[in-house]
C-alpha cells in the first residue's frame, strides 16, 4: 500500500466539497480516506492501481467514477523532434538492460508540484518496482542535457561524477560504499562487473540507474521547463506503462509530451499510447458479479472507470498496470455499479462444516517446519520459461509437458510443474539477507497426463548453507511427527539440478513420491548464489491418502 497527500483546497476546487457524500464516494471508488484536515488529504492506494499515485492520476480516475469525465482520456504525444534518440548499448542487456524514455516541455513547477513530481517518481520505484530491483525512474532538466543520450553500461572505475547532494566526484564504486543512497541500494549491483549509465553528447554523465543522478544534470527546480526522463529496469511492459504513469500526470499539469527514439539494443519509439483492447462478456460480468445488466448499463459503468467500451471490447488506457485478464475489468464494473448496490443472500441450503482433513495435514507440517526454524513462502502458480527449466539446467530442447498460458500479457507464461526452481528464486533473490536461510512451500503443481492436465500437492523446502545430512535428519523428523514411514534409499536418476551421489529418493509404500539432496554449483551459478543449497520436494498426494 502507498499513501498519497493532496491539497484540500486543490481538491475541492477541482472535483467538489469534501462532504460526508463525497468521502463515502472516495472509499466505494476503492481508495481509502486515512486522514483529512483545512490543509491536507491523505488518501491510500492499493497496490493494484499505481495510476493513482499522483493527485493527477487520482483525480482523472475519480472524476469519471463520479461521471463528470467519462470514458477513456485521449492524451497528445508528439513525434521525436531533432535528435530526440537514446542510444542503447549492447553492454546493458547483462546488467539492467531495459530504457524508455520521454521529453516533456512548457512545465510551470512550483514547490507544490516539484513535491508531486518527486513523490509519484519515488512511489512507482518502491511499488511497481518492488524498491527499485524491478525498475527504476529519472527526471532531469532538459537545458543542462546535450542531445542525444546514450545508455551504456562500464567498469565502476571508469563511471565518475558528483551524485546528488554529493560535495565530490565520485566513481562507481565509490558511490555505492559511501554516499547514503548507494549504500541502500548497493545490493541492487552487487556483483556486477559493469554498472549502467545514462551520458549525454557532451560526456557528461546524467545517472546511474537504479541508484542515483548526477547531482548537476538531474535535479529539477522551479526554472525547469522542459524535462527529460527515463525509466530503466528488468521488464520492458511494465517500464513502458510506469513512464506513462508519468508522462500523463505531467500532461495534466500542463506539460507537452513528446516521443524519444530508441536506437541499438533496443528500437522503438517511447512512450506509446495506443489503448489497450481487451474483451469483456456482458455474460461473463453477470455470472462473475451475480447481476442482471444489459449491455448499456455496462458500457456505462466501464465508462465511469475510464475505458470506452463496443461491442464486447473494451479500450483502456495505456497508464493501467492492473489489466491482466477479463476479470479486472470485471472488478472496474463491481466498481462502477457500487458495493453498496448490491444485495447479499442467503444461500438456500444448510449445513454443517468441518476443516478440510488434507488442510488439517498441511498445517501440522507448517506448524512442524516453522518449529525446525523455517520460513514458509508462497509463490504463484504461473512462472516463467528461464526460472523452471532453463536455470535449473533443463536445456530448451528437453523442456517436455511445460503448459503455457494461452495469450499471456506478461512474462509469467507457464504453469508451474514444481515448487523447487521458485525455492531457489526466492533464495537468489534474498543474497543479501542474513544466512542461514531456511525456507518451505506447499502448494499445487501441474503435469500433462495424456493431454490432460493434473494438479497435485507438493511440499520443498530448501536451507542454505545446508548439506544432504541436515535434510535428510529433517526429513526423518517430519516422518516420525506425522506418522508416516518415509525411505530414503540412493537416487537410480539424479534429477539435473543435484549433485550426483549427494541425492536421494525419497518413498512411500515402495513408490518414489520425491528427491532431496545438494545442489549443483552450476545451478547455484545460475541463480547466482554464492552459498551451499541442500533441497527437498516430494508430493504430500501419498501422504494425504495415507492419513485420510
Amino acid at each position: 500500500m502507498a499513501n498519497i497527500k493532496i491539497s484540500r483546497k486543490s481538491f475541492e476546487k477541482d472535483i467538489g466539497n469534501l462532504d460526508e457524500k463525497m468521502q463515502n464516494r472516495i472509499a466505494l471508488f476503492g481508495t481509502t480516506l486515512e486522514s483529512f484536515d483545512d490543509e491536507e488529504i491523505e488518501l491510500e492506494i492499493f497496490p493494484n492501481r499505481p495510476d493513482l499515485l499522483s493527485y493527477q492520476g487520482f483525480k482523472r480516475g475519480f472524476l469519471g467514477f463520479l461521471g463528470k469525465d467519462k470514458g477513456l482520456r485521449n492524451y497528445k504525444i508528439n513525434p521525436p523532434e531533432k535528435n530526440y534518440e537514446v542510444s542503447v548499448d549492447k553492454s546493458v542487456s547483462e546488467v539492467w538492460p531495459y530504457c524508455v524514455c520521454a521529453i516533456v516541455k512548457g512545465l510551470r513547477l512550483d514547490d507544490a508540484k516539484i513535491k508531486e513530481v518527486i513523490d509519484i517518481q519515488e512511489k512507482i520505484t518502491m511499488t511497481v518496482g518492488r524498491k527499485r530491483k524491478k525498475l527504476g525512474l529519472g527526471v532531469y532538466p532538459l537545458d543542462k542535457i546535450a542531445l542525444p543520450v546514450s545508455y551504456v553500461a562500464l567498469e565502476p572505475d571508469k563511471i565518475k561524477f558528483k551524485p546528488l547532494e554529493a560535495s565530490r566526484e565520485m566513481t562507481g564504486l565509490e558511490i555505492l560504499s559511501r554516499h547514503p543512497t548507494g549504500r541502500e541500494y548497493a545490493h541492487l549491483l552487487a556483483g556486477k562487473s559493469k554498472f549502467p549509465i545514462f551520458v549525454d553528447s557532451n560526456k557528461e554523465v546524467l545517472s546511474m540507474p537504479p541508484i542515483i543522478n548526477s547531482h548537476e544534470t538531474g535535479k529539477i527546480t522551479e526554472k525547469t521547463k522542459d524535462i527529460f526522463i527515463e525509466c530503466t529496469g528488468t521488464d520492458y511492459k511494465i517500464l513502458k506503462k510506469s513512464l506513462n504513469i508519468l508522462v500523463c500526470a505531467l500532461i495534466d499539469m500542463g506539460g507537452k509530451a513528446y516521443q524519444m527514439k530508441l536506437v541499438g539494443a533496443i528500437k522503438d519509439v517511447t512512450p506509446d499510447f495506443t489503448p489497450e483492447k481487451n474483451k469483456v462478456s456482458v455474460e461473463n460480468v453477470n455470472k462473475v458479479l451475480g447481476l442482471n445488466l444489459n449491455e448499456k448499463q455496462v458500457k456505462g459503468c466501464l465508462e465511469r472507470m475510464g475505458h470506452n467500451y463496443s461491442k464486447g471490447v473494451a479500450e483502456s488506457g495505456s497508464w493501467r498496470t492492473d489489466l491482466l485478464h477479463e476479470v479486472d475489468l470485471i472488478e472496474d464494473v463491481a466498481i462502477a455499479y457500487g458495493y453498496d448496490n448490491f444485495e447479499p443472500e442467503i444461500p438456500k441450503i444448510s449445513t454443517i462444516g468441518e476443516e478440510n482433513y488434507i488442510e488439517t495435514i498441511k498445517r501440522k507440517l507448517s506448524d512442524i517446519l516453522v518449529g525446525l526454524g523455517f520460513l514458509e513462502i508462497s509463490n504463484y502458480h504461473l512462472t516463467k520459461e528461464k526460472d523452471q527449466f532453463l536455470k535449473m539446467g533443463i536445456a530448451e530442447r528437453d523442456v517436455k509437458g511445460a503448459i503455457e498460458v494461452m495469450d499471456s500479457k506478461t512474462e509469467y507464461n507457464l504453469v508451474r510443474n514444481d515448487l523447487s526452481h521458485y525455492a531457489m528464486k526466492i533464495l537468489s533473490e534474498n543474497v543479501d539477507v542474513e544466512y542461514p536461510q531456511k525456507i518451505f512451500e506447499m502448494g499445487r503443481i501441474f503435469n500433462l497426463n495424456n493431454d490432460l492436465i493434473e494438479e497435485s500437492e507438493s511440499l520443498s523446502i530448501a536451507a542454505s548453507p545446508s548439506n544432504f545430512t541436515e535434510l535428510k535428519q529433517i526429513l526423518e523428523y517430519l516422518s516420525r511427527m506425522v506418522g508416516v514411514k518415509l525411505e530414503v534409499k540412493e537416487a537410480n536418476k539424479v534429477p539435473l539440478h543435484f549433485i550426483d551421489g549427494r541425492c536421494a529418493e525419497v518413498l512411500l509404500d515402495g513408490v518414489v513420491i520425491g528427491y532431496f539432496g545438494e545442489i549443483h554449483p552450476k545451478i547455484l551459478k545460475n541463480f547466482r548464489i554464492r552459498m551451499p543449497v541442500a533441497l527437498l520436494e516430494i508430493s504430500l498426494e501419498g501422504i494425504f491418502r495415507k492419513l485420510e
